[in-house]
């Protein structure tokens, strides 16, 4: 089922375009995390999870296409359908569904799956994310009802994303317990092994009931797939280099232009290429955590992000290599640009009480020193954007009317974001600010961000092609104090609730992306956070001994699509 046009495949299809059918079967693969984890657990807010676990060993209802914006075909369930009233779905099992024990999965493991996610003691996106679903009803042995509290045009297709696991997994303990037992697989892979903190392996269940279906067929080609995890990502490149792991998947522009030479790039055992992919970038920015009182005035957020130089951080830090993020939707027909017009300016029309006139009559646009515009041009438009908020330089400190100092804590958990916030502390120490900015262990900073203590935390909000229910949990008011929720910036905006709910309940294409435009257009005016950038490309290395299909996906991560689809080398 494809949303809102005619999928891709038909129903007889034999295999996905991005794989090969005859891959073999064999052979292993090592890639990397960072840090550290703590639980075999993805599904709690307490503890990190271990790489893998998610993708490998829990299958879901559906299986989403990597070439099509949002199409589902049958995995677990080998078919569903909606309700003519749109206020249900439900779902047939296949009868050959099985865990990694050799029982069947039945209607009564996907209602368990379903409740235990919705209750207080899975993480609490999930009851956002799956908020309109009111209850879950068995059938019978081998058919699911999932029932809704209002329509919603992707909800059907969303509930084939949940995760199935067994009651047996738990034994007799509450789920949010269960942090240190192996799943039961409903997926390819098993846990094979693993000590927390270093390492964790899988060995791909020969038994894997779904191992010939259309939609898995030519994927999961590894006997065994390892993580090994290092305490930073420097230190992982040196560990790649020197054969420790196989794959290197590459965020650092200075690393991509400098760091990946040597004697292993030069004799071919290592290859580095980049992938071009038709993602939608989303935002990725220096979010102002809205919560603390300094940063609720958007003219406070909009000064700061005047004193950042992307031009001049791009030339002498990335190499050139990025676009500047100009969207929430960035790299997508769904950015917004120019000035509200036509049905996009029908909808903001009803809001317009609600929202300032910059949205309708001023093009939103990045800071910029390209041109005739130099970063003291910023600099000063900045210095009186934050006279006008109350904040002057007193005895060359920022300081408000109260005589508070304006000070600026970044929480870090990469160092490699050190030499980026250097020069934009010496630009704010021109406006008489201070930013301190410190990098933290992956357990410290997970905690201070579930509990939103920070004032600034570099983040981003990836966005999928036909984005939906996700936002909720990103931007909705009602995340904004949920412990745990992608909401760094604690957006509570009327006006931008009303949005999202346009763009989940979009009958069309067409009504999607014209609310997606209304939507991003309202984010960026709201200054919520100082835009980064993206590349259109992923950067990869790896070592010569595997095979990938020829033909790429055009929605893609490349670590989970190189799960599905790469091979080993026959002899390596």
């Amino acid at each position: 089922m494809g949303m809102g046009y005619e999928p891709k495949y038909p129903p007889e299809f034999n295999h996905f375009d991005y794989v090969d059918p005859d891959s073999e079967k064999g052979g292993e693969i090592t890639l990397y995390g960072l840090g550290t984890f703590d639980s075999l657990n993805p599904y709690l807010l307490k503890g990190l999870s271990a790489e893998g676990l998610g993708s490998l060993v829990f299958e879901s209802l559906l299986e989403k296409s990597l070439d099509e914006p949002f199409s589902m075909y049958g995995l677990i369930a080998e078919d569903f359908y909606l309700a003519e009233d749109g206020l249900s779905v439900t779902f047939h099992i296949n009868p050959e569904a099985r865990f990694s024990n050799g029982r069947s999965i039945t209607a009564e493991d996907v209602k368990f799956s379903f409740d235990t996610l919705m209750s207080k003691a899975a993480h609490p996106q999930f009851r956002v994310y799956y908020g309109d679903v009111e209850s879950a009803e068995v059938i019978d042995e081998l058919t699911v009802r999932f029932h809704f509290k209002n329509t919603n045009r992707e909800l059907h297709m969303i509930v084939g994303e949940i995760p199935i696991f067994a009651r047996e997994w738990l034994g007799s303990e509450p789920f949010d317990k269960v942090d240190d037992v192996p799943p039961i697989s409903s997926g390819p892979y098993l846990v094979d092994g693993y000590e927390r903190g270093r390492f964790i392996r899988y060995r791909r269940n020969p038994d894997y009931w779904a191992k010939d279906l259309p939609v898995r067929k030519g994927m999961y080609n590894f006997d065994t797939v390892t993580y090994k995890y290092y305490k930073d990502s420097t230190i992982a490149l040196e560990a790649f280099k020197a054969g420790e792991f196989d794959f290197f998947f590459e965020n650092y522009s200075k690393r991509w232009a400098r760091s990946h030479v040597g004697p292993k790039y030069d004799s071919g055992e290592i290859l580095k290429t980049e992938l071009a992919h038709s993602n939608n970038a989303g935002m990725q920015g220096f979010a102002f955590n809205m919560r603390r009182e300094k940063f609720q005035d958007p003219r406070v957020r909009r000064a700061l992000t005047l004193a950042f130089d992307f031009e001049w951080s791009n030339n002498q830090l990335f190499y050139n290599q990025y676009e500047r993020c100009d969207s929430y939707f960035s790299n997508s027909e769904l950015a917004s640009s120019g000035l509200p017009e036509s049905k996009e300016l029908e909808l903001l029309e009803q809001y317009r009480d609600d929202l300032p006139a910059a949205v309708f009559d001023k093009e939103w646009y990045p800071p910029t020193t390209n041109s005739e515009i130099s970063l003291r041009d910023n600099l000063k438009q900045a210095r009186d954007l934050l006279a006008e908020a109350g904040w002057t330089v007193r005895d060359g400190v920022l300081k408000n009317a109260q005589g508070e100092v304006f000070e600026i804590d970044v929480l870090l958990v990469q160092k490699g974001f050190d030499r980026i916030f250097a020069p934009y502390a010496h630009n704010l120490k021109k406006l008489g600010i201070d930013m301190n900015y410190r990098t933290v262990d992956d357990s410290l900073y997970k905690r201070r961000l579930d509990k939103f203590e920070f004032d600034m935390v570099v983040t981003s909000f990836p966005q999928s092609v036909s984005p939906g229910n996700e936002l909720m949990n990103m931007f909705h008011s009602q995340a904004a104090e949920m412990e745990g929720s992608r909401n760094l910036p604690g957006i509570a905006d009327p006006v931008v609730d009303a949005l999202i709910g346009r763009i989940i309940n979009a009958e069309d294409r067409g009504q999607l992306i014209i609310a997606a435009h209304a939507l991003d257009r309202v984010m960026l005016h709201g200054e919520y956070l100082m835009p980064n950038w993206y590349i259109d490309a992923h950067r990869i290395a790896y070592r010569d001994k595997f095979n990938m299909p020829d033909t790429l996906p055009l929605y893609f991560e490349p670590v989970s699509w190189l799960l599905k689809t790469w091979s080993a080398r026959k002899n390596e």
